[in-house]
């Protein structure tokens, strides 16, 4: 309840004075599409893969030789105790692949919330110069219950924080 209280209070100035719903300039940001198309989250989510890629190309390596194992095991060719000693063989390196897996998401979910938690402070700089340089008084972000298409001024906001980018860039290949 208290996420949309600001959202209820806005709504209820603007229909109690009309006036002032005149006079005030609200906006609104859909923060998953700027998190999902800024160039700087998709550079970061790029540094990330190839950060990561090694280790999901060692778990991808040895799921393949665990499925030749099994594989293996379906042929039937082989004695008792080489098939006991394969099965047992094969369990333990699917718990050992499972435990991979769980511990690379595990840190993975914790570097792209760190990633995104490092542009954050760049997001709402884009959302601030937009919304003075536009003259609006209000700039709301998802998630809010309902917002008219024409308040949406994520594109806006996508094309500063690009061109932020692209000066970035452009700096970085000067040094």
């Amino acid at each position: 309840m208290r996420r949309f209280l600001p959202t209820l209070l806005l709504f209820i100035m603007v229909v109690a004075t009309p006036a002032l719903a005149q006079q005030l300039r609200v906006g609104y940001v859909d923060m998953k599409e700027v998190l999902d198309n800024a160039p700087q989250v998709l550079a970061g989510r790029e540094k990330l893969d190839l950060e990561f890629r090694p280790r999901n190309d060692t778990i991808a390596f040895q799921e393949r030789q665990a499925q030749a194992m099994d594989d293996r095991l379906q042929i039937g060719d082989l004695s008792t105790d080489a098939r006991i000693r394969l099965d047992r063989e094969l369990r333990e390196m699917h718990r050992n692949i499972n435990r991979q897996k769980e511990d690379l998401r595990d840190e993975l979910s914790f570097r792209r919330t760190e990633e995104v938690q490092k542009l954050e402070d760049q997001i709402n700089q884009a959302v601030r110069e937009i919304a003075s340089n536009n003259g609006y008084d209000l700039i709301l972000s998802s998630p809010v219950v309902y917002a008219d298409p024409a308040l949406d001024i994520t594109q806006l906001i996508l094309d500063q924080l690009r061109l932020e980018y692209e000066a970035d860039q452009r700096e970085r290949t000067l040094r």
